[in-house]
């Protein structure tokens, strides 16, 4: 799919990988809507970019605030071309401790973020996309963004990489059956990256982390991700498929 003149919406769009989509999806000429709970920072970033970019202050979890984020990208743009599915939280918790089992609300509350809000969004917005007249064979395309611990997480993870390993497990079936909408679905699984989440760790931990990577032995760039992110879009054989990008790293246990 051509970028220019399309429509984007990125959720988790205001900081970290989903702000650096939003700048090269606008860069090579979309329209944008960063959608995201953090008003201060959406905003701001909507200003910066000017009057092809909009904030939709957005929980993925919430039904009403996904249509009334793409009814704005809609009501402002005209269409919806583009999903960058990027919203999403952390967990850390071990099955159980001295105090007895973890708690199950908080792995709950993971899992309504990760997996059931990336498929709330993904399936109002491909309900969306379908509305939209071909384009070279395709009427939109959906990203997802998982995690390298879908694969190897790390003790501690369960709830976390039980999402992200059911966002990868969704996107086969879910690409199969948008391909008759002609809607792509892909994933990107991405690894350690230098964010402002990372950023609040100690130099030395950041450091034993970039350590860890085979090659390059360095923190993944937000660019790299958005580099990907457009890679996809442009591509239009590049179905069904979840892409790790780590620098070949492989989780340890903890």
């Amino acid at each position: 799919m051509k970028i220019a003149g399309k429509t984007a919406i990125v959720t988790g769009g205001a900081s970290g990988l989903g702000e650096a989509a939003v700048v090269r999806l606008h860069g090579a000429g979309a329209n944008v809507v960063i959608a995201d709970l953090n008003e201060e920072k959406g905003k701001a970033l909507a200003e910066k970019l000017g009057d092809k970019a909009l904030f939709a202050k957005c929980n993925v979890t919430s039904t009403e605030d996904v249509k009334a984020t793409i009814n704005a990208a809609v009501e402002k743009f005209g269409a919806l071309h583009i999903l960058v599915n990027n919203a999403g939280m952390g967990s850390a918790g071990r099955t159980f401790n001295k105090d007895g089992p973890w708690n199950i609300d908080w792995f709950k509350m993971v899992v309504d973020v990760n997996l059931t809000g990336a498929f709330n969004m993904l399936s109002n917005a491909a309900f969306q996309m379908d509305k939209n007249e071909p384009e070279d064979g395709e009427k939109g395309v959906i990203i997802n963004v998982a995690s390298v611990a879908a694969f190897d997480g790390q003790i501690g993870q369960a709830a976390y990489s039980a999402t992200k390993g059911g966002v990868h497990a969704m996107t086969l079936p879910i690409a199969r059956d948008l391909s008759r909408h002609l809607i792509r679905v892909n994933t990107i699984a991405p690894g350690t990256f230098d964010t402002p989440m990372l950023a609040q760790l100690p130099q030395a931990a950041r450091d034993s982390l970039a350590a860890s990577i085979p090659m390059p032995q360095r923190l993944g760039n937000p660019e790299e991700f958005a580099h990907l992110v457009q890679a996809i879009v442009e591509n239009n054989y590049l179905n069904a498929e979840t892409i790790r990008l780590d620098g070949a790293i492989r989780m340890a246990p903890k």
